[in-house]
């Protein structure tokens, strides 16, 4: 696959010869650990030193909390490319490649529920915790019709309102949840899932070269091994490399 650049892809990705990637520190699939120097290390810290790689630029990683910052930060001069999950409500001034990486988002639910499948969650009564802001919160605020959904901040937060008001479902991640459901006694987690965050690369939608080169990038990575290579070097479970476009 041609991953070629002009000079304007660099010129709009690393203006002053150092290419800033914003990284959501949440993310703990993406982001596994830290250097010494307290450098965010794991798939997308690697994914964004391959592209700074291929332009032959250097690397200045941009951490973030969360992923609601980052992407409030594109408005900003802080970052130029935003390794999040690509939702529509990021993409007002986010142009997003395809995604690189998948993770499946399900419910947890308590032991006695009646509810078996993710599908069956977004009902009259229902309260789903969730970390405000993230993308697969997004993705709930765009489609839960029924469901109230009570937001919190942090995942932390979002776990101690599902305990503390008992409430009828947990809304995260499937790895997290996997290991959730070993220390909330008396819980389950559903079959199924209700979406599946769509991790890809962001930059900002005024530099459309930019944008067009880090989709090719994106798709080569998928198909050259890249990013299966970079989820075994990390020992990530629950990340599955994205289909091809």
């Amino acid at each position: 696959m041609d991953i070629s650049y002009t000079h304007d892809v660099v010129a709009q990705l690393a203006p002053n010869g150092v290419l800033r990637a914003g990284i959501n520190l949440s993310n703990f699939l993406l982001v596994t650990g830290k250097t010494m120097a307290g450098d965010p290390v794991g798939v997308a810290p690697d994914m964004a030193k391959a592209i700074a790689d291929h332009l032959g630029v250097g690397l200045q990683l941009v951490p973030f909390p969360s992923p609601g910052p980052l992407a409030d930060a594109a408005v900003d001069d802080v970052w130029d490319i935003g390794l999040i999950g690509a939702e529509p409500q990021r993409a007002t001034h986010i142009q997003f490649s395809d995604a690189y990486v998948e993770i499946e988002a399900t419910y947890l639910v308590w032991a006695d529920s009646a509810f078996q499948d993710a599908a069956e969650l977004d009902a009259p009564g229902v309260r789903i915790a969730v970390s405000e802001r993230t993308a697969y919160d997004l993705w709930l605020v765009r489609n839960i019709k029924q469901a109230h959904l009570v937001h919190a901040q942090g995942f932390d937060g979002a776990k101690a309102a599902f305990i503390d008001e008992k409430c009828e479902a947990l809304a995260c991640l499937r790895p997290a949840l996997l290991k959730d459901v070993q220390t909330i006694a008396g819980t389950r987690i559903v079959s199924g899932r209700f979406t599946a965050i769509q991790q890809a690369i962001g930059t900002h939608r005024r530099h459309a070269a930019a944008a067009e080169f880090l989709q090719r990038f994106s798709q080569h990575a998928i198909s050259s091994g890249l990013v299966a290579s970079l989820i075994e070097k990390h020992a990530v479970q629950g990340l599955s490399v994205a289909p091809l476009a």
